[in-house]
């Protein structure tokens, strides 16, 4: 291949290597990318095709007790969605749980997270012992706390008030019925303990990864405990909050199995997911409930896409 000199005393390639580059430089994309092709396709399989159809069903007027009964209504269930005052219910409904599990997860977890971050004893047993919750089952879990804590009867809360009463003389300890009087609390309090170790491993891969010369210089100027997270930690730890707290949003959003398992969606339980399981398998009205689904899928959307800015930019920062 020939060279050709430029004005400035310098080589250029002939446009015709250039061109003949490019199918190369193509091709070899291709072939980096055909593996995954098969994957790809599945997940669209599974995945997208189904949303599709979801999306074209909250278009239509359907209701399996009425098969005979089918047509196109526009935003007619979307409308009914936004204005039913059991949709706008369980919309405060999500909120308030998705915001108080988010919040409360994240501050136990900042906890933990600097506990861990020292060195002690058994340290690693303890870590393992913490991250447990997170790994049980969402169902399983959800049975611990109704029955072998939440129960009236031999649950582990009103034993332990029976027990604390008894070490003052007192025959007649108070035996709450936790799931009736509150339930909300105690729908919030099985996905705190839950999810706290989640919050947990993402800030202590955060601590871990701080410049610890900074630290080291600040203590030797004299800054207390303190003013080191003050200044220096939580600062760092800024995007890992973000990152924790919006991911535990997207998955806290579409929990089902909580409400489900300990309420039943009853006494003001009832979150977005719920609600699409009411309509869908109670009321068997499927264009109703496709539309109350993609509402639930734009929330999360909405709420990944912030997440995934926050990844994004967590990324750039380190690489610098």
């Amino acid at each position: 291949m020939t060279l050709t000199p430029s004005l400035t005393g310098r080589t250029r390639t002939p446009r015709t290597a250039r061109r003949s580059a490019r199918p190369r430089r193509a091709r070899g994309t291709w072939a980096r990318r055909a593996p995954l092709l098969p994957a790809l396709l599945f997940m669209i399989v599974v995945t997208q095709l189904p949303f599709v159809g979801t999306v074209a069903i909250s278009f239509m007027r359907w209701n399996a007790l009425d098969p005979d009964d089918r047509a196109f209504t526009g935003l007619r269930n979307y409308q009914e969605a936004v204005t039913d005052p059991e949709s706008r219910s369980a919309l405060l409904t999500t909120v308030t749980l998705t915001v108080t599990v988010v919040l409360v997860s994240l501050v136990l977890g900042l906890a933990l997270a600097l506990l861990l971050d020292r060195r002690f004893r058994g340290r690693g047993i303890v870590r393992t012992l913490l991250i447990t919750p997170f790994l049980v089952v969402p169902v399983a879990s959800a049975l611990l706390w109704k029955h072998a804590l939440y129960n009236a009867t031999y649950g582990l809360i009103n034993g332990s008030l029976t027990w604390l009463w008894s070490l003052f003389g007192s025959d007649d300890p108070p035996q709450p019925d936790w799931l009736s009087s509150l339930p909300l609390l105690s729908v919030e309090a099985s996905l705190i303990w839950q999810w706290t170790p989640f919050m947990m491993l993402i800030l202590l891969a955060g601590l871990q990864s701080r410049p610890l010369d900074a630290v080291e210089a600040a203590r030797v100027d004299g800054a207390s405990t303190w003013q080191v997270f003050r200044y220096l930690t939580f600062p760092h730890l800024r995007r890992y909050l973000e990152l924790a707290a919006l991911l535990g949003g997207i998955y806290v959003v579409q929990n089902f199995d909580a409400v489900f398992t300990l309420t039943g969606g009853g006494l003001d339980t009832a979150n977005l997911p719920y609600a699409v399981y009411e309509t869908f398998y109670q009321a068997h009205d499927y264009g109703q409930a496709s539309a109350e689904g993609v509402l639930v899928v734009l929330c999360s959307l909405l709420v990944g896409s912030f997440a995934l800015r926050t990844v994004s930019t967590l990324l750039r920062e380190e690489t610098r």
